[in-house]
């Protein structure tokens, strides 16, 4: 601590006691400034930054009391330490000085030894009072550049995550028009006089095609789903009149599946809070998915309990489930979490949490010993 750049304000009106205190201070070359009475010490403080004031309290014109009542509500003179300089020394005096703002109270006559160890206590709390505020003021502005850095960040992947969906949006919808004209073409090429291996290739073409064209439906549904542009109609519906409709859908759509579907119709009438083609686009994923990765002679069972004002739909094939790779991101985009998903990246899994998430529901995913995965969806019950 410089102890030359420590400014002290004696303020008596005594001359006598200024002098004292001064031959004091003096040792420790403290710079020493004085004032003889209230107002005098007030215009000093507006002109000059002090890191201390010895403040008599009986004084003519103002009181010491009054002098620090005053610095105090000024902004800028407010943090200075004050000590309280008088012959009274009973209670009352001394709790009033406290109140109105002094830290400390020496009696006259002084004790040097005792004055220059309080003096150098009060400076050192000032400078330390001094330097912890210029460490959180850093540290306030060190967390606003932070948090600036953070918000551009943001900023920068929400316009990044718009990109990819108006990016996926566009792709979808321009990938329809020539898939559905292809379909068309391998319909009608289907129904001339072909040979086997054409009739085989033709086959082909069309199942590739209409993969393709459920890719950029469940693309376009994600696109929705994900920029808040699709507005759920939410109603009271039997859940089991959704499972029906798509299990019917399913088998309708793919006449020669091998997939043995098991219901267990429950006894009770259930119904949920849902947006019936979200919820049978969901079931429907689930069933094709079956079909297509639950092994030889693919086989689902799908079942319905109740539980917290909650419905849930188990579905649970015997395929050979979830690897351990899946399970730390099956519920991204992107990524290879569907059941026996080989063929790349994996989109039901994360379609159906979006589509959970939009009626505030769930899915549970695990796998079941000795073979197989279960997926279950939750969504609320209608009272």
């Amino acid at each position: 601590m410089n102890k030359q750049q420590e400014k002290i304000l004696i303020v008596d009106d005594v001359s006598k006691n200024i002098q004292i205190l001064g031959n004091i201070l003096a040792q420790k070359d403290y710079s020493i400034a004085y004032a003889q009475n209230g107002f005098e010490a007030l215009k000093i403080c507006d002109m000059q930054d002090f890191d201390l004031i010895l403040l008599d309290i009986m004084m003519p014109g103002i009181d010491g009391y009054e002098v620090c009542n005053r610095l105090k509500k000024d902004p800028r003179t407010k943090d200075i330490p004050i000590i309280f300089l008088t012959a009274k020394a009973d209670m009352e005096s001394i709790v009033k000085g406290f109140e109105i703002g002094g830290q400390e109270y020496i009696t006259k006559p002084f004790n040097s030894a005792e004055l220059l160890a309080r003096v150098h206590t009060h400076l050192l709390l000032k400078k330390q009072k001094q330097e912890l505020k210029s460490i959180n003021q850093h540290l306030e502005e060190l967390v606003k550049e932070r948090t600036n850095q953070l918000e551009i960040a943001n900023k920068k992947l929400a316009q990044l995550d718009q990109a990819k969906s108006n990016f996926l949006s566009l792709i979808s919808h321009e990938m329809r028009t020539p898939l559905n004209g292809i379909i068309g073409l391998t319909q009608l090429l289907n129904q001339t006089n072909i040979d086997a291996d054409q009739k085989e290739y033709l086959e082909y073409l069309t199942e590739v095609s209409s993969r393709l064209v459920s890719f950029s439906e469940i693309a376009m549904l994600i696109t929705r789903l994900k920029t808040d542009k699709y507005n759920p109609d939410i109603l009271p519906v039997s859940i089991d009149h959704l499972i029906e409709t798509s299990i019917n859908a399913f088998r309708k759509k793919n006449p020669d599946s091998l997939l043995s579907i098991h219901y267990e119709k429950p006894d009770n009438r259930f119904l949920i809070l849902a947006d019936s083609d979200l919820v049978m686009i969901g079931i429907s994923m689930l069933l094709e998915n079956a079909e297509k990765f639950a092994g030889p002679g693919p086989k689902l069972s799908i079942s319905i309990t109740r539980s917290n004002k909650m419905v849930h739909m188990h579905f649970i094939d015997q395929g050979s489930g979830f690897s351990d790779e899946a399970f730390k991101h099956i519920f991204q985009l992107f990524a290879a979490g569907d059941i026996l998903h080989k063929e790349g990246s994996g989109l039901s899994l994360a379609t159906l949490k979006l589509i959970v998430d939009v009626h505030k529901g769930d899915i549970y995913v695990k796998n079941i010993k000795p073979q197989g995965a279960k997926v279950s969806l939750s969504f609320p019950e209608s009272k």
